[in-house]
């Protein structure tokens, strides 16, 4: 007969799980195809914005850095980011999407600090966003600010938001932590 745990112990409780949350750019084409595949289902499938593809110019010519961000090993986010202007050091986040059955699970705000730390790594001073309505709040609490007034972006009406970029240095740190599962923020 197997041994039964009736500990009555109150302080011998089990730690919660905490679920291993990673981003990384991706880097293979294995991570290309969940990069765009979860873009895909978010963009074209869910939410209706784009017909048939969300992918655009960036995507074609290679010019965005993609980013995929891990649930436990399995892809359950992205985003993309690229650069405005090189000598302003300004950055631009976009495509954010996270898979429906991932989005309580914490993965948004480690993919956003990721392409913030990753435009710092490559010296970018400032990141612009074109944010949903009702993600505003959520990238406020991660120390975006507003920018403008609300526009029309992609169909939909989107707030512009800006966020300061780490250094290089700490940008680099934070990305190899994100990478690794740990959030140093």
């Amino acid at each position: 007969m197997p041994a039964v745990s009736t500990s009555t112990d109150p302080l011998h409780t089990e730690a919660p799980h905490t679920p291993m949350l990673s981003c990384r750019q991706a880097g293979s084409p294995e991570a290309m195809r969940e990069h765009r595949a979860i873009r895909h289902q978010v963009f074209v499938l869910e939410q209706g914005i784009f017909a048939g593809s969300d992918e655009d110019e960036r995507d074609r010519e290679g010019s965005a850095i993609c980013l995929v961000g891990y649930y436990e090993g399995t892809a359950a986010g992205c985003v993309r980011l690229y650069e405005l202007d090189r000598r302003a050091g300004l950055w631009q986040g976009d495509r954010l999407a996270v898979l429906p059955r991932f989005r309580t699970s914490g993965i948004g705000a480690p993919l956003v600090r990721c392409a913030v730390a990753t435009a710092g790594a490559l010296g970018g001073r400032e990141m612009l966003a074109h944010i949903q309505l009702p993600n505003v709040r959520f990238f406020a609490r991660l120390g975006w600010s507003l920018n403008g007034e609300t526009e029309i972006y992609a169909g939909l009406p989107h707030q512009q938001m800006r966020i300061s970029l780490p250094d290089p240095t700490r940008g680099t740190a934070l990305a190899e932590a994100l990478a690794r599962g740990t959030d140093l923020t």
